[in-house]
């Protein structure tokens, strides 16, 4: 919107109707001592040319990698140009939920499209409109399962992202339950003898991710049996989202709901945010999970329209007894992943065997290195984990190349020392990952 200053005459019709004779009154409240005496020192206001010449200049400034590869929950990935072009439509373009919902069938028709297909990939048999992120949507099912359980007890394994277990510890805190820790094996994966004797009648659900922040795949299906065994709930988390494209899903293995972040499914890095939660879960959660829920339906004509089929939230009739306090979703970057996985389609699959073949690639030239040492053991996505001699030094070496290298895990996890978590996307070409090689040689 444009700014349009007041007119003499403007400001003279607004001081009638309000009963001032000048604008000095409108600020009487304030003490004198802290009223501007004088205008300002700033300086003349700019042209477009000018002012396009003073950004350029100082986004120069900004040393741009030229290659990145570190995952750890963000992922580069290439974002086909529909995405944008959907998106940046004025009819779409907020970053907010709906209000008179129905009133916008095209936003409502995208969000049900984005459910239907998140269902899919998922393996369950809903979705919601989408939350904050991943992280947000992960602590969700925690509290969820508490609410539904009664009871107090969450166990959450130490191969989950470090963040999404703070924000984790936070939300559970607040509903006045405890979190218990599960070690991980020496293949990377959860300890599933540590898993069963934790496993008792006041553990609500266990909390994994697959991939998980190793990059090490999980095997949903036989924690599923022992987690239900002890009638409690299994949350099945992810943070790269292309997985979903070659991995059997988490909620056809069992898992009773399937949360995670979206980012990798059209949305840029953004130095952090906005970001995509995914919750999705077993039809018979449906009326509880926090959110919205779009529905399709016929009107009083037969003809298909889309609505807000279910809210679980506290602005409206469910008032104290709401799931939960999020009464929003990530509705555009809801939409830039619909976009996006409609525009890959079956290729979906084909982009995550590339990222397979190509973390694979990097880390047999690793491996080849002196000193290199492979940590893990179990099949990894595109994420993967090597000791080295010094990783600061290796860092410190690929940045004065422009490029950003693996994420140091042990200011996280203290035991895995001189230890880098690499990603590798389709972003990554082969001759970028020998001249990576060539610089730790």
């Amino acid at each position: 919107m444009n700014y349009c200053p007041h007119t003499p005459d403007d400001i003279a019709q607004m001081q009638s109707v309000i009963g001032i004779s000048n604008l000095d009154e409108l600020f009487a409240d304030i003490p004198e001592k802290f009223r501007l005496k004088q205008i300002m020192d700033i300086p003349d206001a700019l042209s477009e040319v000018g002012t396009l010449s003073v950004i350029k200049n100082l986004a120069a400034k900004n040393k741009m990698p030229r290659l990145t590869l570190t995952g750890a929950g963000a992922y580069h990935h290439f974002i086909p140009a529909v995405v944008g072009h959907i998106t940046l439509r004025a009819e779409f373009y907020t970053a907010y939920t709906p209000y008179q919902a129905e009133i916008s069938q095209g936003i409502l028709q995208a969000i049900y499209e984005y459910q239907t297909m998140i269902a899919r990939l998922t393996g369950t048999e809903i979705a919601n409109a989408s939350m904050y992120d991943g992280a947000s949507a992960l602590a969700e099912a925690a509290v969820l399962c508490v609410k539904m359980s009664n009871r107090t007890k969450i166990i959450v394994a130490r191969s989950v992202h470090h963040e999404y277990r703070q924000v984790l510890r936070t939300y559970c805190w607040a509903n006045g339950c405890t979190v218990v820790e599960l070690p991980y094996a020496p293949s990377g994966q959860i300890d599933l003898e540590a898993l069963r004797r934790k496993l008792d009648d006041q553990v609500a659900a266990v909390i994994v991710q697959s991939p998980n922040f190793f990059g090490v795949i999980e095997d949903i299906g036989s924690m599923a049996d022992a987690v239900h065994e002890k009638g409690a709930l299994l949350v099945a988390g992810f943070t790269e989202g292309t997985s979903l494209g070659v991995l059997k899903p988490a909620g056809a293995a069992g898992a009773d709901f399937v949360v995670g972040e979206g980012q990798s499914f059209g949305n840029p890095l953004n130095y952090g945010g906005p970001y995509l939660g995914i919750f999705a879960a077993k039809e018979k959660f449906m009326r509880r999970i926090p959110g919205r829920l779009v529905g399709a339906t016929v009107d009083k004509n037969g003809q298909r329209g889309f609505v807000l089929t279910l809210q679980t939230r506290e602005q409206h009739i469910r008032r104290e007894k709401a799931t939960s306090n999020i009464c929003s979703n990530e509705a555009l970057c809801a939409l830039a992943a619909g976009v996006y996985l409609a525009a890959l389609g079956k290729n979906l699959k084909k982009l995550a065997e590339i990222n397979i073949y190509k973390a694979q690639y990097l880390k047999s030239k690793l491996l080849a290195l002196p000193g290199w040492k492979e940590v893990f053991s179990a099949p990894v996505y595109n994420e993967f984990v090597l000791s080295c001699p010094d990783s600061k030094k290796a860092n410190e070496k690929l940045k004065q190349e422009g490029i950003i290298g693996g994420y140091e895990l042990q200011k996280d996890h203290p035991e895995l020392e001189n230890a880098l978590l690499f990603c590798v996307t389709e972003m990554i070409s082969k001759a970028d990952m020998d001249k990576v090689a060539l610089i730790l040689k």
